[in-house]
Parts: structure tokens; sequence; C-alpha cells
């Protein structure tokens, strides 16, 4: 099915019930008020990944049509800068108040490597990803979609936690500056539904830290516990799972080889990740398809995956076209 949108750049405005089609005019939007003129193009925009499947779709296209419109409009950006005009064009055009996570990954990647990525300085560490494991993503069927979904509440509710806990401690500005120690002395004033997000938001920073030092020491049974541990905090503090991930999650942990599963994505539906040893991929594969059939009645889309090259234009040789890929 095609889908053919058409506009024009002095008639960008953000929009009440915004579509896929505002990433991509709030991507241009961006860009112009970044001082750079950009010409007319015709976009022919594909894709093979589960939509609203928690696989970063939205960041993915928006540093695809950055890229593109850049190449031909011949003008170079630094890769942090086409990162925070992606993410303004989702917060402006969109609605969706995301972080910046996404979006220097896609622009900052490098190939067979896990990046730790400080979202507030931008410094980025990498390591590399052990050969004996493999990256497993199955998506759960349910799909989101983040306008409409929680993600903004729980952004809002963290925000509140902060002034709460700013009156005792004004140098406090976001969560990542608050310690586990002094988020249990301040349960009572929090009460259980923002002590829960805070726990979930502080724990998850520590677990990150945790897994890029188990990644540093090739140990890959401590990485994998970090995984199902996350899962369960955002599952239990965070509240952003479904049923059908738990259940998904679950028959994969279940499965041979697997050293640990959790929901990717901002949450309410969408994939799971699962770390799987390398001799036993294509039977972990095969148990997590065939288990998850026979609770759903439909076979998942599953896709084995790997760290690859940020956005950046190719050459299909056969035809000498340009193309744009994440």
């Amino acid at each position: 099915m095609q889908d053919t949108q058409r506009f024009d750049l002095d008639d960008i405005e953000p929009d009440e019930n915004p579509q896929w089609i505002d990433y991509v005019k709030g991507v241009a939007a961006e860009i112009e008020a970044e001082g750079v003129r950009l010409s007319g193009a015709n976009l022919e925009i594909e894709s093979e990944i589960p939509l609203g499947g928690g696989l970063s779709s939205s960041a993915s296209l928006e540093l695809a049509v950055a890229t593109a419109l850049l190449e031909i409009a011949t003008v170079t950006l630094p890769k942090p800068v086409i990162a925070e005009l992606c993410r303004r064009a989702e917060n402006r055009y969109v609605g969706v108040n995301c972080g910046i996570m996404d979006q220097y990954a896609i622009a900052s990647c490098e190939p067979n490597m896990a990046m730790l990525l400080d979202c507030r300085t931008l410094d980025v560490e990498q390591v590399a990803i052990p050969p004996d494991l493999r990256l497993l993503l199955t998506d759960s069927g349910v799909k989101h979609r983040l306008p409409v979904s929680g993600y903004n509440n729980r952004l809002d509710e963290c925000a509140t936690a902060v002034k709460i806990l700013a009156q005792d401690a004004p140098q406090l500005t976001a969560l990542r500056d608050l310690s586990m120690d002094v988020l249990e002395s301040q349960q009572d004033q929090l009460g259980d539904l923002l002590y829960r997000r805070c726990r979930h938001v502080v724990s998850e920073i520590q677990r990150v830290c945790n897994a890029f030092a188990a990644l540093q020491a090739g140990d890959l049974s401590s990485l994998g516990k970090l995984i199902s541990a996350s899962h369960t905090s955002l599952r239990d503090d965070y509240d952003v799972s479904c049923d059908e991930v738990d259940q998904l999650v679950e028959i994969a942990d279940q499965s041979p080889g697997v050293l640990g599963s959790r929901m990717i994505g901002a949450g309410f539906g969408g994939c799971v990740l699962s770390l799987v040893e390398s001799d036993n991929i294509d039977e972990a594969a095969r148990q997590v398809r065939q288990k998850y059939e026979d609770l759903t009645g439909d076979e998942p889309w599953m896709h084995i995956v790997q760290a690859a090259d940020p956005a950046r234009e190719i050459v299909r040789a056969e035809s000498n076209e340009s193309l744009i890929q994440k």
C-alpha cells in the first residue's frame, strides 16, 4: 500500500492529531531552523520492521529523513546536531517528550559495539559486543502509539517527584542526581506510586552502568541477569509492560541458551529483546516462535539483530541509485 503525502515547508505547524508524516515535516522544519535552506525532494520510505514495536522506528525515520534532506541540500551538520534537531522534531511536531538516546544512538553508533551514552553531557563510551552473543527480537504483536500512550504521563510523574524531592535538596534537578539511600529516606514523602517510579529510574541507571562493566569483562551471565532485572523493574515499578509482553519474556527466558530478556522501547506493547548464546540461537528462536504462536494463535515477527553503521548514504551498485539507510 502506498501513502503519498505532499507538504510545503512554509506551511509546517505542529498538529493536534499527529500522523507519521509529522515526523518528516518536523525534521524538515527543524533543519531549516538550523539555518539550512532545503530544496524540494521526493522521498520514498520503506521499512521492514513492525510499526509500534518499540524498535525506535520513529527515530530511525527522523535520522533517515534528515540524512537524505541534508545530502540533497549538499550540507553537512555534526552528528550531535542532527540527533538534537530530530529529537526536537519529535517533541514539537509529534508531541512525544522523548530524550535524545534513540536519535543519538542512530546518528553515532558503531558496528558490533554497544554504546554507553550520558544523555546530559552526550559523553560516549563504546564496548564490543562479544561474538558468542546473539540479540534476538520477538514482536509481541501489541502495538503502541507514543502520543496516546502513558509515555508522557511517566515523564510527568518523574518531574513531580523531582519537585517534591528538590524542596529539601535544591541541587537535585533530575532523578539521575538521586541516590538510592536518599530515595529510601523520602519514601513516605513521595507516596507509593512516585516512589516506585523513582526506584525504577535510579536502579535502571545503575543497571546500565553494571551492564557496560559486564560487557567489558565478557561476563554474559551477569549481563543476562541485569537484562531480566530491568524487565522486572519496568513491569512492577514503572508499570509500562503488558500481559502479552510479560508472557513473551517468560517464554523466552525458559528457552535454551537465553541469558535474559526484557521489553524494549517505551513500553505498553512492542518487542522483547533476548540475549542468547550463539550456539543456541536457532533452537531458542524456534521454541520462542512455537510457544508464543501456541499462546496467541499468531506467528510472531522475529529477527536476529546486530549493531550496524549509523544513518548514512549508501549506493545501490546495480543502478547507482542513492539510498539512505539506518
